[in-house]
């Protein structure tokens, strides 16, 4: 399974100048389940601390790049007041599925927690195939325990009393995250279940796909509510092999059971938070946009009925900020990396976060939401109801170019955002507070 994720680090301590660099994940043998490796590309930005703890230079007017913190996004989202009125997330559960592991994951996140005065929390940490032991010289188990630092972090902070149980496959290998996943549904785990990886859907072993949709089924009836983020190579998504990139939607976002969480670019004033606009996200100085399109293996939905035009599932549902140069806040201490405060990019910053968001309208209903998508979309074909619960993101694309074997620039044609439902974001971003009542 590919990560989406996209980083930048701004050190505490070391008063540095700005280096950028670049490096990327080596590419290994697929397995029989078309499996490939992570490709993380992170941006590292070394950058000198302002005076206050909670505050950097990439939040202040004029800096190179924008960051936000935990009081930014709540305010831009409109988690806040749902916080406020203690609506928390308490008594609820939410299941993060990642790989490998993170041996600071605790510990990052309370020194997080301190940073940006956050009530703390422990990290239920299941592994039901094993733990494998953490290999600081190999990038792809780094590369996931970024992942886990943001996802954990990050849903923390939208649903600051909801437990955490973070379940850990033995590999990124499909089989081995379809394992994991398996347990954590039938072992009931949680009320929400986050997924922040994801590959093209020709890469995915049709049997694994069919057991996998089973799985989703289960969490369904459960009542369990399945996200995934849709990708970060815009329309495209990586050949089998890794050489090249092909126009495909990213399973399992792509599944009609989950629901698939797009990117945008957040702009929000960078001390109170206030939203001012968003963009479909997609930043080609990075090589990176919202994933987003159509199945080429799943059917049309009937909750997409008189929504999405072509006869194939369409992705993403819904959205969430995922900008690179405007990124969210992250603490990593593991070794392998440099210990700091890093921004972090990509769509998967919004799957976990949008975890935290059904923690927070679970414990508003007193039950579990479960599958969602039905009633999401009854929500974006009410003209009264649409645009009091969501921003609808009219601007952007997520057309992807690379660079081939043969040094030629090549281009995915992606999809446009307009009114209502489109490829690229979905609905748009929420608007927590009203949406808390409409999603019931």
């Amino acid at each position: 399974m590919k990560k989406h994720i996209y980083l930048r680090l701004i050190s505490l301590i070391a008063m540095l100048s700005v280096a950028l660099t670049v490096v990327s994940t080596p590419a290994q043998a697929a397995t029989p389940y078309k499996s490939h490796p992570i490709r993380v590309e992170p941006i590292i930005v070394k950058a000198q601390a302002s005076g206050s703890q909670s505050q950097f230079p990439c939040q202040t007017p004029g800096y190179a790049y924008r960051c936000y913190a935990p009081k930014q996004i709540r305010a831009a989202y409109s988690i806040q007041p749902l916080l406020d009125k203690g609506i928390t997330g308490k008594g609820r559960k939410i299941i993060i599925v990642d790989a490998y592991q993170s041996p600071t994951v605790q510990q990052d996140l309370d020194f997080f927690d301190n940073l940006f005065g956050l009530k703390s929390t422990k990290i239920n940490v299941i592994a039901p195939d094993g733990l494998t032991p953490f290999d600081s010289t190999d990038l792809n188990q780094v590369g996931w325990a970024e992942e886990i630092s943001l996802d954990v972090q990050w849903a923390h902070v939208v649903a600051p009393d909801a437990t955490i149980n973070l379940v850990l496959a033995k590999s990124n290998q499909d089989a081995d995250i379809l394992s994991v996943t398996q347990y954590a549904v039938e072992h009931n785990l949680g009320d929400v279940l986050s997924q922040s990886f994801g590959e093209a859907e020709s890469c995915v072993d049709p049997k694994l796909l069919v057991a996998e949709h089973e799985v989703f089924e289960q969490a369904a009836q459960k009542h369990i509510t399945v996200l995934a983020s849709s990708g970060d190579q815009g329309a495209a998504q990586a050949t089998c092999d890794g050489s090249s990139y092909i126009l495909s939607a990213s399973s399992p976002a792509s599944d009609p059971l989950v629901t698939g969480v797009g990117g945008t670019q957040l702009n929000a004033d960078l001390n109170t938070g206030k939203y001012i606009s968003e963009v479909a996200w997609n930043e080609p100085a990075y090589g990176a946009g919202t994933g987003g399109g159509y199945s080429t293996i799943y059917k049309r939905p009937f909750y997409q009925n008189g929504v999405v035009k072509k006869a194939w599932r369409g992705v993403p549902d819904v959205s969430y900020n995922a900008g690179i140069d405007d990124g969210v806040l992250v603490h990593l201490g593991f070794p392998g990396i440099a210990t700091g405060t890093y921004d972090f990019g990509g769509t998967s910053a919004g799957s976990p976060q949008w975890a935290g968001i059904v923690a927070l309208l679970d414990q508003h209903a007193n039950h579990r939401l479960g599958f969602i998508n039905p009633t999401l979309y009854a929500i974006g074909k009410s003209w009264a109801k649409y645009p009091a619960a969501f921003h609808d993101i009219e601007k952007g694309n997520n057309t992807f170019a690379f660079t081939d074997a043969n040094n030629t620039t090549v281009t995915i044609p992606g999809y446009t955002a307009g009114d209502g439902w489109d490829a690229t974001t979905g609905w748009g971003s929420p608007i927590v507070s009203h949406l808390i009542w409409y999603l019931w």
